[in-house]
C-alpha cells in the first residue's frame, strides 16, 4: 500500500521541489508551480458520487500536461486513478493511494513534475534519465 508519505518522498526526490500549503492542503511545487497536492474529498465531492462507490483513504492530485493527457491517463485504467466533476476541464487526476502501486505512482508524480517544470529543467532531468524519453 502506498501512503502520502511515500508520495511526498517521491515528489521531494525531484529537482528544485519545495513543499507548502495551498487550499489548506500540503502541495509540492516546482519553481512555484504546484504539481501534486493532498486532495481529500469534500462533502460536495462525495454527494456527486450518488450511489457509486466513493474512493476512500488518502488521495493525491497530480497535474497532467493537458486535457488530452488527462484522457489518456484515465483510459490507461491504472488502479486508483480517477477524476471528479470538480476537475472537469482541469488538467489533473486524482489517485486513491491504497489502490495504486509504487511504480505507477512514481510515474504519475514524475510526469506531473515534468508538466510543470520549466522547459530547461525538465529537459535536463529527462536527459539525465534516458528511460523517460518517449
Amino acid at each position: 500500500m502506498v501512503t502520502l508519505e511515500d508520495a511526498a518522498r517521491m515528489a521531494m526526490d525531484l529537482p528544485e521541489v519545495t513543499v507548502g500549503t495551498r487550499w489548506n492542503n500540503r502541495t509540492w511545487f516546482v519553481k512555484g508551480k504546484g504539481f501534486a497536492w493532498e486532495r481529500p474529498l469534500n462533502k460536495a465531492d462525495i454527494k456527486r458520487f450518488g450511489d457509486a462507490p466513493i474512493p476512500d483513504g488518502e488521495i493525491l492530485a497530480v497535474r497532467v500536461e493537458d486535457m488530452h493527457e488527462k484522457e489518456a491517463v484515465l483510459e490507461a485504467g491504472t488502479p486508483g486513478v480517477f477524476t471528479i466533476a470538480h476537475f472537469d476541464k482541469y488538467p489533473a487526476v486524482l489517485i486513491q493511494l491504497e489502490k495504486i502501486g509504487k511504480r505507477a505512482l512514481r510515474q504519475l508524480v514524475v510526469d506531473a513534475w515534468l508538466a510543470c517544470a520549466p522547459a530547461k529543467l525538465a529537459k535536463e532531468y529527462v536527459d539525465a534519465h534516458p528511460s523517460l524519453r518517449r
